[in-house]
């Protein structure tokens, strides 16, 4: 197996793992593969190469049974009952806050759960038009927007990172703007000084391309934004689970990022918020749970983050997201970061030596996590994904969710592959001489 000698240079930066940050061996890999039962499975009378994580991960048994064993020995609502299990599933649900406020450098009264990051980024943009109407009293006027005021996104980003900002400038008549990709893929930074003006009130941008894996310079982004009184919003969807990631030492505002992307289940996701921005913001969703007062004409509200988790919490869910968390850290993330960067290369270089095939985003400098897209001219990506599937290769196919990048790239859809820590090199090369065998079907000219 092909080893790295250190971490994967990026913008991220987070609590040295006591691990060494060299990538792991071939048979540290395989034992981490042996905590997830579903990766033993076969599929198509092929064992199961599992190359999209980067939609949903799989699941260690240590985290299935967190949630199974809190079902079936501590179920009970939290921050509702006085009784005994009540007292203990509220302790539980709120260590677990703890633990993934540590994991990303946060302060524990800074993670908001969510449902997942959509939630979580619609929660901002929601309560920023809130404000705009008037609600969050003087402390919430730096959230207020309209006309003249400006939104800034990119052409990279996930839908979940540019619908909602579209919604909140057609709500409050500010105008959204983006920075555009380059031909190879990455953003362009020179445009990005014209983009980012004094009108600038929110820069909202994903740290790492879930369709190119291109890590974004975070650092430049922020300075610009800071530069014009910008607050900034982080997509880390893709980051937090595949690198070390500190929000503190990132110095953005918020950031959203998803539970099933990181070993976790579906249904829970968090959104990190400064603590005097959470204070100051408006809530999102109101009811039960997020009140200290109310009469049959107004309301009064707790303080973040339970102001903005209104009625029955996801609490199996949070519990299982903190021990996923426990397990990545038992790893060390710079590690994981470390054996992605090996295994990225090798896709990469792969990719690129097969006749036809066209990298998205290929030609782009700068670090990147275990991902790639691409695209074979002539051959529909869902007939690439069927005939890997064939051979028990999961990839995914698509637009995946950013249509803009894909058409500034000049296709409508990809086919990707996105590994993670319990990936082999084993998984990529038989993705790669699947591609090649598409390719010779589907009779692709170099």
């Amino acid at each position: 197996m092909t080893e790295a000698s250190e971490t994967i240079p990026t913008e991220a930066t987070g609590p040295a793992s006591s691990l060494p940050s060299a990538a792991p061996t071939a048979a540290e890999v395989k034992r981490w593969r042996e905590d997830f039962p579903l990766l033993s499975a076969e599929v198509n009378g092929h064992p199961l190469a599992y190359l999209d994580s980067g939609a949903t991960s799989q699941k260690p048994r240590a985290v299935l049974d967190a949630e199974r064993n809190y079902y079936e020995g501590l179920n009970a609502a939290v921050h509702r009952g006085a009784h005994t299990l009540a007292a203990e599933a509220t302790l539980l649900f709120e260590d677990a806050r703890a633990a993934v406020a540590d994991f990303v450098g946060a302060e524990e009264d800074e993670i908001v759960w969510t449902s997942n990051a959509t939630e979580a980024l619609n929660l901002v943009a929601y309560a920023f038009s809130n404000a705009t109407v008037g609600r969050g009293g003087a402390g919430a006027e730096r959230f207020r927007l309209g006309a003249g005021d400006e939104i800034v996104v990119t052409e990279m980003e996930h839908h979940a990172n540019l619908i909602p900002w579209q919604e909140l400038a057609f709500r409050t008549g500010a105008t959204l703007r983006y920075i555009p990709v380059g031909d190879d893929g990455a953003l362009d930074l020179d445009a990005a000084g014209s983009v980012i003006t004094e009108r600038t009130r929110l820069l909202a941008f994903t740290h790492v391309s879930n369709v190119l894996g291109l890590v974004n310079p975070v650092e430049e982004l922020v300075s610009r934004a800071r530069a014009v009184g910008a607050l900034v919003v982080l997509d880390a969807c893709q980051s937090v689970p595949h690198l070390p990631v500190d929000m503190k030492a990132l110095d953005v505002d918020f950031a959203a990022f998803s539970g099933h992307k990181m070993l976790a289940p579906t249904g829970i996701g968090a959104l990190y918020g400064r603590r005097e921005l959470l204070a100051a913001m408006p809530p999102f969703l109101t009811g039960g749970s997020m009140i200290t007062t109310v009469t049959m004409e107004s309301a009064e509200f707790l303080p973040p983050p339970q102001r903005f988790e209104a009625g029955t919490q996801r609490v199996s869910q949070a519990i299982a997201l903190a021990e996923a968390v426990r397990y990545l850290q038992g790893i060390g993330m710079d590690r994981i970061a470390a054996h992605e960067d090996a295994l990225g290369k090798r896709l990469l270089d792969g990719l690129g030596r097969i006749p036809g095939v066209r990298i998205l985003g290929g030609q782009a400098a700068g670090p990147r996590v275990g991902a790639a897209s691409f695209d074979l001219p002539g051959v529909h990506a869902h007939d690439v994904g069927q005939f890997l599937d064939d051979q028990g290769i999961a990839v995914r196919v698509g637009h995946h969710c950013a249509q803009p990048l894909h058409r500034r790239l000049g296709v409508t859809a990809s086919t990707r592959a996105s590994t993670y820590l319990y990936n082999t090199t084993e998984d990529v090369d038989r993705f790669l001489a699947g591609v090649a065998q598409t390719a010779e079907f589907f009779g692709v000219d170099a």
